[in-house]
This record gives structure tokens, C-alpha cells and sequence, in this order.
């Protein structure tokens, strides 16, 4: 796998102009690093050749006394380097993740039923670390040691022209060398980062489902699976350091004919006398000091090929597009109950069979839909297109008397809210979870709506009020509790129309009887959409649809299919609602 070096170059400008000051810092930081190493062997060259002609000792002190603090201004230079660079690296690669995970949020619904959550931690994760250094280093450190070089093999010509010349050979044919192996190893990173997704992608699966393995003795298999995976890991990942260890093996044998070429050339002049002891000091630490930059690029050539199979799969993850797009906005709907129109909708999941084919329905505004239909029926799916999480391909769903293809996203879904029977809570305080994090909404909003629901008892339970800390999950909390936090969040909304998903199967019945209040309430002035399965979540409704196999069996007013001896809804009544509809 070849990455274009125009790629490279793109994500490096892209996260390295808003901090060039930083940037600009580092490198100089790093230049100056490069100065006290073409200093010091000059430094080292004098006292030798002082102390071999037994000159002052004086002279001696004093180059001792600068060789030291050269060293020392070195070192400290180097420090602040690389606490600069990690600097660099970081604010970097965090914005990087911002943007992936800004990326991912405005993802279709669809991708995401294909992608795990493991699998997305590590994208976000260990792909944008493989960055890291690219980011903090790469450029600053080629471009100095490529000075670097170009100054030692400035004073090496300076020195005695041979001398410059065989060094300067080599360290030609050194990067040559480098530069051909430089995407050696990308394609195997890339399999390897795969391997590493694919396992947190089953990790976190099977730590979700922890009760039902265990309960089912499912734990044989999900070991052996885990074992697999993490033989998969070490086989990609042991590949692709072999590939990489080419490199290195390659720079330790030119690192050895490196230095046989300075002691042969430096041996050679001397012999002539055309050249002190000194001297073949000097040539014996540049040539050394040439093998440096040339390992420190080609470290960076390495991190480069992490960071190339890394570049893949962020593009990869980039280049997805989401197939639903937001309207031309600003279409007038009010601020009242929604009236809602299918019209001859037809949808299908990716490569699932049919859920609809030509569903066409009107609700008006205000009337509350209670909608049956078995497990599988496509009772939820009317939910998902109504929010947009996915998109009908035919036929055209109205709000209001409008098409939602032409509203953006985000007033659509202001004007629709829903309560499941899961409730997704955030590690957050109940402020926090009850508006979604609008600092906006005061507090003073929020107490109005609880008491309006009647939830002023409940409320009281809580230790420190809407300061109470809600674990990750809502871990800690009762199904109802939860339920009751979903109702006020969707109150504070304020939508047009509420979509109920069997929101109180699971509540014991004081907390039950709570939440039936909280709805007649949430469902005032607005229209509704109850999907159910038990018979007492219906009583409210002013029309019935009973789907199935992706088509409308029945719809009609409640009362008159109650009546109608004939009607699918009457049998139910008769014959018992839960036990016809699972």
C-alpha cells in the first residue's frame, strides 16, 4: 500500500497551521540542538591537538570548561524539544479525534449498525496515536537531521575534500536506501490496526452481553473466540515488525560500514600527514554524528509507516458520507401538535428483505395512534424514518403537512420526541442528563416541568436534587426512575408529536400508575404514537393500526373497531393483547 506523499503533507498542514507558533519553536529548538553537536567535536579537535603538542594547560581548562557547557545547553534544549513536541503531538492528534468522532456523530444510523463501538474506540484511538509523532516530530526532525547532515559533510569537505566525498557517498546511498523501503511495512500496519479494532470490537460485545454468556454457558466460546483473535493480533502484528526490523537491521549494518569508512579514510589521510590527530578525531565523531540523523530518519521513516496505515483508515473513515442530508431549513410548521403522512412508503434495511412496500397512513394533529403489530412487524422502523435515522426508498413522509426531507435535522428532531424502554443515561448529574447538556435551559425550567408532571415526589428522593450524580448506564437507578428522567427530558422539548415505544413494560405498578399521569399529560395538545404490546397501554388512543408483514392489516377509530365484532383489534380485546402480539 502507497500513500501519496500529498496525503501526508494535507493532514500535516491541516493540524499543524493553528499552533505554527508552537510549531515554529520547536524548530527552532531543534536547530539549535544541531549547533551544539557540530560544536562540540570542534571543541574536542582543539584539545586534542593542544594536549598532543603539550600546549598551555590553560587552553586545556578552558575548551574542558566550553565542552561542558555546550554539552549542558544540549541537553537542555533537548528537554525543552521535547516537551514542546509533545505539545505539538497532542493538541494535534485531540483535534484529530475531534473531527473523526464529529465525523462519526453525523454518520447515518446504517453505518453504525455495522460498526461496533469497540471498533470505532480504536479507530479513534489507537489509529489517531500512530500520529502522534508524525505530528510532533516528523517534519522538524527530518528536515533538521537532513541539516544536520548537510553540516557535517560541509566541514568533513572543509576538512580534506576525500574525506568529504567517501562520507558523502554514503550517506547518499544510506537514504537511498531508506527511501526505497519507506511503505514497506504500511500495508501490514493497516492489517495489523484491523486486527486490533476487530478484537475491542468483540471485547466490547461480549462485556455487554456478560449476563447472558454466563447464564448460557456461553463462556467456552467466548474464550476460544478471544484466544483466536489474539493469535490474529500477534500474527499481523509480529509481520509487520518484522517488515519494519529491515529497516533497523539495515541502519546497524551501514552504521558498521560507516564507521569502517571513517577510520579507513581518516587513517589514510593522517598517513600522509595532511591531517592531525585531532582531525581523525574530528572525522571519527562526524562520521558517527552522520550515522545519527540517518537512524533518527530513519526512526521517523518507521513511525512514518505506522502513521501511513493509520492515514488509511482515518481517510477511510472519513471518505464515509452520510446518505441523509439536511433540507433547505426555515420551512414555517408551528409550534403545535403535528399531524403525520405516509405516502406509499417503501424501505428496506441494507440487505434485509422488504419492512414496507407503498405504507400509506395519515394521523391529524393531536389524535394519539396506538400502533400494534408482532415482533418484527415494522412498528419501531416507523419511529426510525420519522426521525430520519433512515431513509425511505420511495414514497415521501410528511410532518405538519411537510415533507421532513425538506427541514434540517436538527428542528425536525426538535419537533419529534420518543421514549423507549431503554433509556440511555450519561455519566452526568441529573441537570445534565434531564436537558442534554444545554446550559441554556435554566433550572428554574426544568423544576416547572417536573412539577407539572407530577413528579415533585420523586424529585424529593433525589440526594442533592438535579446536582445528583447519575452513574455511566444509569447504573443505580430503577426502570422507572429512568422512565421518569426520559419523560421530562422530552417535556423540556417541547415536540409536536411524542412516540411512546412501550415505554412502561417493565415497571412495578405504583411507578406504572406515576407514568400513566406523566403521559396523559405528555400527550396533551400533541400527537402521539404509541407502540405497544399490552393491552392498557392502548385505552388512550383515538385510532388503532395493526401492522403486519410490513402492511397495514387495520386502521380505523378505537371505539369503532371495538365495536366491530368483525376487526382484528376486537379479537385481540377478547382473546388478550400480549399473548396475540409476541
Amino acid at each position: 500500500m502507497k500513500i501519496p506523499l500529498r496525503q501526508y503533507l494535507d493532514l500535516l498542514s491541516g493540524y499543524l497551521k493553528p499552533q505554527w507558533r508552537r510549531a515554529a519553536l520547536l524548530a527552532v529548538l531543534l536547530f539549535a540542538s544541531i549547533a551544539a553537536q557540530l560544536i562540540n567535536p570542534q571543541i574536542m579537535r582543539f584539545f586534542i591537538d593542544t594536549a598532543t603538542a603539550k600546549g598551555p594547560l590553560s587552553d586545556l581548562r578552558n575548551a574542558a570548561l566550553i565542552f561542558i557547557g555546550v554539552a549542558l545547553l544540549q541537553q537542555l534544549v533537548s528537554v525543552a524539544a521535547t516537551y514542546t513536541s509533545e505539545n505539538v503531538g497532542w493538541t494535534a492528534t485531540n483535534a484529530l479525534r475531534a473531527d473523526i468522532a464529529r465525523h462519526c456523530l453525523n454518520l447515518d444510523a446504517a453505518f453504525h449498525n455495522k460498526h461496533t463501538p469497540g471498533e470505532m474506540i480504536e479507530r479513534l484511538e489507537g489509529d489517531v496515536t500512530a500520529l502522534s509523532n508524525f505530528f510532533s516530530q516528523f517534519v522538524v526532525q527530518v528536515l533538521g537531521n537532513a541539516v544536520l547532515m548537510l553540516g557535517v559533510l560541509a566541514l568533513l569537505f572543509r576538512e580534506d575534500w576525500r574525506i568529504g566525498l567517501a562520507l558523502g557517498g554514503f550517506a547518499l546511498i544510506t537514504l537511498l536506501a531508506m527511501g526505497g523501503l519507506r511503505n514497506i511495512a504500511v500495508k501490514h500496519w493497516t492489517a495489523s490496526r484491523e486486527a486490533f479494532a476487530n478484537f475491542f470490537s468483540f471485547l466490547e460485545e461480549r462485556l455487554a452481553g456478560t449476563e447472558d454468556i454466563r447464564s448460557c454457558g456461553a463462556k467456552p466460546y467466548v474464550m476460544r473466540r478471544f484466544f483466536e483473535l489474539q493469535r490474529e493480533m500477534l500474527r499481523r502484528d509480529r509481520k509487520a515488525n518484522l517488515m519494519m526490523n529491515i529497516m533497523i537491521n539495515l541502519t546497524e549494518f551501514l552504521y558498521a560500514v560507516g564507521n569502517a569508512a571513517a577510520f579507513t579514510a581518516g587513517a589514510w589521510v593522517y598517513s600522509r600527514g595532511l591531517i592531525s590527530v585531532g582531525t581523525v578525531f574530528l572525522v571519527f565523531s562526524y562520521a558517527n554524528l552522520l550515522i545519527f540523523p540517518i537512524q533518527r530518519i530513519t526512526r521517523q521513516l518507521q513511525d512514518l509507516q505506522k502513521a501511513g496505515a493509520g492515514i488509511a483508515r482515518i481517510q477511510d473513515l472519513m471518505r464515509e458520507q452520510p446518505k441523509i442530508t439536511d433540507g433547505r431549513g426555515g420551512v414555517p410548521q408551528g409550534s403545535g401538535p403535528l399531524s403525520v403522512a405516509f405516502e406509499k412508503v417503501s424501505f428496506s434495511y441494507d440487505d434485509q428483505g422488504v419492512v414496507f412496500s407503498d405504507l400509506s397512513f395519515e394521523l391529524g394533529a393531536g389524535a394519539v395512534l396506538g400502533l400494534l403489530g408482532r415482533t418484527g412487524s415494522g412498528k419501531t422502523t416507523i419511529s426510525r424514518l420519522l426521525f430520519r435515522l433512515y431513509e425511505p426508498q420511495q414514497g415521501v413522509i410528511r410532518l405538519g403537512g411537510i415533507d421532513i426531507r425538506e427541514q434540517r435535522l436538527s428542528e425536525l428532531r426538535q419537533r419529534v420526541g420518543m421514549v423507549t424502554q431503554s433509556v440511555q443515561l450519561f455519566n452526568a448529574t441529573v441537570r445534565e442528563n434531564l436537558t442534554f447538556f444545554d446550559p441554556t435551559i435554566s433550572d428554574s425550567t426544568i423544576m416547572s416541568v417536573i412539577d407539572e408532571l407530577g413528579l415533585r415526589s420523586w424529585f424529593a428522593t433525589l440526594p442533592k436534587g438535579l446536582d445528583s450524580e447519575i452513574e455511566s448506564g444509569g447504573a443505580g437507578l430503577s426502570a422507572g426512575e429512568a422512565q421518569l428522567l426520559a419523560f421530562t427530558r422530552i417535556f423540556l422539548r417541547n415536540p409536536g408529536l411524542v412516540i411512546l415505544d412501550e415505554a412502561s413494560s417493565r415497571l412495578d405498578l405504583a411507578t406504572e400508575q406515576l407514568i400513566e399521569r406523566a403521559v396523559d399529560r405528555l400527550l396533551r395538545d400533541r400527537t402521539g404514537i404509541v407502540i405497544a404490546h399490552r393491552l392498557a397501554t392502548v385505552q388512550r388512543a383515538d385510532a388503532i393500526m395493526i401492522i403486519e408483514d410490513g402492511r397495514i392489516l387495520e386502521y380505523g377509530p378505537r371505539q369503532a373497531l371495538l365495536q366491530d365484532p368483525g376487526s382484528r383489534f376486537s379479537q385481540l380485546m377478547q382473546t388478550g393483547l400480549e399473548e396475540m402480539l409476541v
